[in-house]
């Protein structure tokens, strides 16, 4: 079967088409945004009209291609910004009556779920493997192994969240990277992982900066182990220059240079208390996880559109 995953995630927006046969996912096309849904909600919890417009602009296209190309079914996924905004499912509702998409606000433990079963669709995991998945507005921890979960974690250290919250300054100054570094010591629940595995765009970032790639390109990104010593060298580097400069660093794209000095921050933390000497990368992510989650959903659960609703934004 044909399906469209779409994840509406705090700070980027992203489409999977893909076929699911027999629990395998094998991806068709996959487009990313950077839509910042989250802009303020760690202030103020509402999604501001700018962002939501963002959104649906990109939705217009998503929506347009996920036909094209057949997607029988479309899930689309929120998770942090919109748990947390007050006109959160409003938001949801919004995006069902005007692209047909069915929606599905997910839990921590649901983010978690998924993302896990994403990971898992082409591999098994090691006994005790931390999956790390740093969003916009939260960062999802799952310990497990081949005897499935063992623990799973939810916390409010998201890329965004963390940047506005703590680096006002251009560049960040040390006092500012400190309290940040403290603030994700200090979250950390106690777990003892023996390797780790992460996902989303801080560390498929860092692993295309660790090796060196003047283009993403994912086949290459996927399965790199990215060192300890390598993140504490990108993130210094990164950290030193104003945002004007780290948008023209090779290797990462303009749009998540406001982030990704906070979101190396959060990496580096998560690697310090677990003593780890690495991660490797995953572009299996919560995406995989929602095609394997969009095939199930019954026939009649992605209805159409009203006549030309999916046109505006």
């Amino acid at each position: 079967m044909r399906v469209a995953a779409i994840d509406l995630g705090t700070n980027s927006t992203r489409l999977l088409v893909a076929d699911v046969c027999d629990g395998r996912v094998t991806e068709v096309v996959r487009r990313l945004a950077i839509t910042r849904l989250g802009d303020g909600v760690d202030e103020r919890p509402v999604l501001r009209p700018s962002a939501i417009a963002r959104v649906r602009g990109v939705l217009v296209d998503y929506r347009r291609e996920a036909e094209a190309l057949g997607a029988e079914r479309t899930l689309a996924t929120a998770t942090s910004a919109v748990r947390d905004a007050e006109n959160g499912e409003a938001f949801l509702g919004e995006i069902e009556w005007s692209y047909g998409f069915t929606t599905r606000l997910l839990s921590g433990a649901e983010e978690a779920d998924l993302t896990l079963r994403g990971v898992t669709s082409d591999r098994e995991l090691e006994h005790a493997t931390l999956l790390v998945d740093i969003g916009g507005g939260s960062t999802e921890l799952v310990l497990g192994g081949p005897e499935g979960v063992t623990s799973s974690t939810s916390l409010q250290l998201g890329c965004v969240r963390m940047q506005e919250r703590f680096l006002a300054s251009d560049p960040p100054s040390a006092r500012e990277l400190d309290s940040l570094a403290e603030h994700v010591g200090s979250s950390l629940p106690d777990l003892a992982p023996t390797s780790a595995i992460g996902v989303a765009g801080t560390v498929t970032t860092l692993a295309a900066l660790d090796l060196g790639l003047d283009e993403y390109d994912a086949a290459r990104i996927h399965g790199h182990v990215v060192p300890r010593a390598s993140i504490e060298a990108s993130f210094r580097r990164l950290a030193a220059l104003p945002l004007a400069r780290r948008e023209r660093i090779t290797g990462l794209e303009p749009a998540r240079a406001p982030v990704i000095v906070a979101g190396a921050a959060i990496l580096r933390g998560i690697l310090d208390a677990y003593r780890l000497d690495g991660i490797e990368a995953s572009e299996r992510d919560i995406l995989y996880g929602a095609a394997l989650a969009a095939a199930e959903l019954p026939a009649d659960a992605d209805g159409d559109a009203p006549p030309q609703a999916f046109t505006a934004c």
